[in-house]
């Protein structure tokens, strides 16, 4: 073997060492990258899961701190009940079997027509009377019901109801938290109602309108079950929970799912799939009340209240947590769309591509008009990122102070913020020169 022979072959095997330790040398630096990029993803997920599993304890956190621990609101949640045709019915119901128990109507109407009878009527006449004792007691408990349905069913009675209930809150707040006394109790796993403060409202109310007969209903110290279940203390232990974390329980999701939206690789992709989850789980939510709505009918004592005003006073209690959470839910819909319609795909890439070309060609007809933006357009046109990212955090600073955002409240302000976007982009004038096309948003 010549000598130039075997230069060329120890260069040859060189260059294949030279090769093989550089490629040992990169699957070095990319294993070590990729486990990190892996652990990004992990982390991300994970913290997403969780701020999809707080989000709807969050919606209920507020709902307890806010509607039903303050006198205030839950007087403003429980005003409607007053006006429910089934809540009325109920009333009614109770507060006159409670007058026909204090007061013996056919004891009194025999000694009122023993007393007339002495007067020495004739012995015909006396007979007459006594037959007439059956037909004036029915006439006297028709009168009776008649007078307290009209009293329900007044305007008046709305201000009795919210008297009786600022009375009530207090133990309600007691039953809910665990401690005793008040018109509310929960013994034994079973929730009772004290009629007491209810039934003096509405007898001197009657007494008022002239019903004197009511002076003689005595003090009714009585209780009525509402509630008979084993849940009433996990309950109580869930509302104190809940009313604990109060406002802090939103804030600690919603850090979890910007912190695991900025952790992952693909930043638009984690959103999309966190507002999903978000939504997600405010449908669970819905399900989760719509199963307590039947659970607390079927505890409810038939003999106590009938099943509509059972219904009427759930549904009225739990409407803002419901209003709550639908809002939640379009917010979080109307983010992933956003985000889906800010990435790659084709039909998000035509959509955008369709509104930037129909936002030029509306702002080439109006030039053509002779209208111009001037020194607006191409001030807007130079801060144009910067306008957008302020309409956007416009929109989200009024759905953060907004007391109750409803979802009409949710579906008007991201129109309002679709519209400054639009706006933007048509006032937007590029430069006189600029043949840049202007960014879709």
């Amino acid at each position: 073997m010549s000598d130039s022979d075997e230069v060329r072959r120890l260069r040859e095997r060189v260059a294949q060492l030279e090769a093989e330790l550089a490629a040992g040398q990169h699957l070095e630096t990319r294993e070590p990258a990729g486990r990190r990029e892996s652990w990004r993803t992990v982390v991300s997920a994970v913290l997403i899961t969780l701020a999809c599993l707080l989000a709807p304890l969050s919606a209920t956190a507020v709902w307890a701190s806010r509607q039903v621990s303050d006198t205030d609101r839950y007087l403003e949640t429980v005003a409607p009940l007053a006006h429910d045709p089934a809540v009325q019915r109920t009333i009614s119901d109770a507060v006159t079997r409670q007058i026909f128990a204090a007061v013996d109507l056919q004891a009194i109407t025999t000694d009122t027509l023993n007393a007339i009878s002495r007067q020495g009527l004739p012995p015909r006449v006396t007979a007459n009377l006594q037959a007439l004792s059956g037909p004036l007691v029915s006439g006297i408990q028709s009168f009776i019901r008649g007078q307290v349905d009209n009293l329900v069913a007044s305007p008046q009675f709305a201000a009795v109801w919210r008297q009786a209930n600022q009375t009530a809150h207090a133990s309600l707040v007691n039953l809910l938290e665990g401690r005793q006394g008040g018109a509310l109790s929960a013994q034994n796993d079973t929730v009772t109602l004290n009629l007491a403060p209810i039934i003096a409202q509405v007898k001197d109310r009657l007494v008022a309108n002239g019903f004197s007969l009511a002076s003689r209903i005595p003090v009714v110290n009585t209780s009525i079950v509402l509630v008979q279940t084993d849940s009433v203390t996990k309950a109580q232990g869930l509302y104190r929970l809940l009313n604990t974390l109060g406002s802090w329980l939103p804030i600690i999701a919603l850090f979890l799912l910007a912190l695991g939206v900025y952790i992952a690789r693909d930043h638009r992709r984690a959103l999309l799939l966190g507002a999903l989850g978000v939504a997600g789980s405010m449908l669970v939510l819905g399900v989760a009340l719509t199963l307590a709505r039947v659970f607390y009918l079927n505890a409810l004592p038939a003999q106590v209240i009938s099943r509509d005003a059972g219904g009427a006073v759930f549904d009225t209690l739990v409407r803002y947590l419901r209003y709550g959470l639908r809002a939640v839910a379009v917010l979080a819909l109307i983010v992933a769309a956003a985000a889906f319609f800010t990435g790659p795909s084709i039909s998000a890439v035509r959509t955008r591509a369709g509104l930037t070309k129909g936002i030029g060609y509306l702002r080439g007809r109006t030039e053509s008009a002779g209208l111009s933006t001037g020194r607006v357009g191409a001030w807007t046109f130079a801060h144009k990122r910067l306008l957008l990212i302020a309409s956007v955090v416009g929109g989200a600073l009024v759905l953060t102070f907004w007391s109750r955002p409803t979802v009409s409240v949710v579906v008007v302000t991201a129109c309002v913020v679709l519209l400054a976007v639009a706006l933007i982009e048509f006032i937007g004038r590029p430069p006189a020169g600029d043949a840049r096309p202007s960014a879709p948003a």
